[in-house]
């Protein structure tokens, strides 16, 4: 199925004029850029089989901490101070020459290699789809669409993408809406660049820091409601939500629960743990994007740890990215090439749909679900049948708990070692793993490589793996 259809979750959009100067109206009027970071938004609108839905909900901001008080406008122009936005392009696929680059702005930016980023491999297979990537030290997200058209020279199908690249990924999804309109009008009208510099112009942004380059990772810290005096500093877990309201779409979370199933302890582990994950499906891959954000949200927590890198996403990657993850410790990504499962050596974990597949004994141990991730999964969905059964809004209460769960869940496990760690014996005992939430037989091994990965100074106790507890 192709992405647009219902796969894609609703957007949180403003459909009027903040900025008070008609910019929107009259620049690029289709537009649904502007994601207010608050689920109480003014309306929610699904873009379901392509059919609005609008929903009505409360009219305040619930989170004031996380933007100004200087009502909607205030928000929207803090937003769009965040977008960051450094190039914009046009991608066209060429009979003779393959993917090209059509038109970019800035002129002179460097987007070697995005040509075939923007563009899934397999592309032309799908009728539309979107891809958020990596650049460099950049992020982008495209939309792609596969047009007929009756020309001989074209060989009947036109194909183009029209994508953005930023400084975070926080940000880029406001913008979909807006990049489907443009790679339609791209298809339908070729040539005409005026509101896709027009946006550029209003949008783009000031290059940050390396300092602020390295902020932009899924740590519990950049789910924070935005910058704070340039810095990001590690928020409470009710402070998840704002932002992440302009990082996916709503249901993002459900619906990776829902494909994985009990599953999702197992890629919990994996995460934790920092290994190399590549999620592989055909296109269209933009669900399969979400995918990877929400897997990076596995391992969010906010303790403080000596040691450990931190988990990258890498979104969408291609057989011109082998020599770059070559020097990768960590990373999740996926991609529609399948040639990436025969490079073991560039991955520790392989996902083919549901099928998650673990290269090394260590990792295809831990595949095997034991008593506690059950009981895990269990609090979980019967957390979810509460929240459902009070009438509260379901994509939004299910974004929440899903992040607060394993947040909350990570937060106790370092805690507890590090609370261990500074006590007399430093020995990590059977009631520490069962209060952690872990298995003393099933999760010893998983528990053991995370002491080692974050270099925390315990010792294990719980030695007797041959009588399960």
């Amino acid at each position: 199925m192709a992405a647009g259809s219902s796969e894609k979750a609703p957007l949180l959009v403003n459909t009027e004029d903040e900025y008070g100067d008609g910019f929107l109206a009259s620049t690029y009027p289709k537009e649904a850029a502007l994601a207010l970071p608050n689920e109480r938004a003014r309306g929610v609108c699904s873009l379901s089989a392509g059919k609005p839905r609008e929903e009505k909900l409360n009219d305040s901001i619930a989170s004031p901490s996380a933007i100004p008080s200087a009502g909607h406008t205030g928000v929207a122009r803090q937003l769009r101070v965040q977008d960051n936005i450094v190039a914009i392009f046009v991608v066209a696929f060429d009979t003779h020459r393959g993917n090209i680059i059509e038109w970019c702005q800035p002129e002179d930016v460097n987007l070697e290699g995005v040509e075939f980023k923007a563009m899934a491999s397999g592309a032309h297979t799908v009728v539309s789809d979107f891809i958020y990537f990596r650049k460099d030290d950049y992020y982008g997200l495209s939309c792609f669409e596969n047009m007929h058209v009756d020309s001989a020279e074209e060989r009947g199908a036109r194909m183009k993408s029209v994508g953005i690249l930023a400084t975070t990924y926080t940000t880029l999804y406001r913008h979909m809406q807006f990049l489907e309109n443009q790679v339609r009008h791209q298809l339908e009208t070729p040539g005409i660049y005026t509101q896709l510099q027009a946006f550029y112009d209003d949008r783009k942004g000031s290059l940050p820091s390396s300092r602020e380059l390295s902020g932009d990772n899924l740590s519990a810290s950049s789910l924070s409601p935005a910058h704070r005096g340039g810095a990001l500093s590690p928020p409470p877990s009710e402070d998840l939500i704002p932002n992440m309201k302009i990082t996916h779409p709503a249901g993002c979370f459900a619906q990776f629960l829902n494909f994985f199933g009990d599953q999702i302890f197992v890629l919990w582990k994996y995460v934790l743990l920092q290994k190399r994950i590549v999620f592989f499906s055909p296109p269209p891959i933009g669900v399969v994007c979400f995918r990877v954000y929400c897997a990076c949200l596995l391992g969010a927590h906010d303790i403080a740890l000596s040691s450990g890198t931190e988990t990258k996403p890498f979104f969408y990657i291609n057989i011109a990215d082998i020599d770059m993850l070559e020097s990768e410790v960590s990373y999740i990504a996926c991609t529609t090439e399948k040639i990436f499962e025969e490079k073991k050596s560039l991955h520790d974990v392989y996902v083919d749909n549901q099928n998650v597949t673990a290269h090394t004994t260590n990792l295809k141990e831990m595949k095997k679900l034991n008593a506690m991730d059950r009981e895990k999964f269990n609090k979980l969905n019967n957390q979810r049948q509460d929240m459902q059964e009070l009438g509260e809004s379901r994509e939004i209460d299910d974004d929440h708990l899903f992040a607060t769960f394993f947040l909350d869940q990570n937060n106790h496990i370092f805690q507890t070692l590090l609370d261990v760690s500074t006590s007399e014996d430093r020995a990590v005992t059977t009631d520490h793993m069962k209060a952690m939430g872990l298995d003393p037989v099933g999760d010893r091994q998983f528990l053991m490589d995370l002491i080692e990965l974050y270099g925390i100074d315990v010792i294990m106790m719980v030695d007797n793996p041959c009588c399960p507890v």
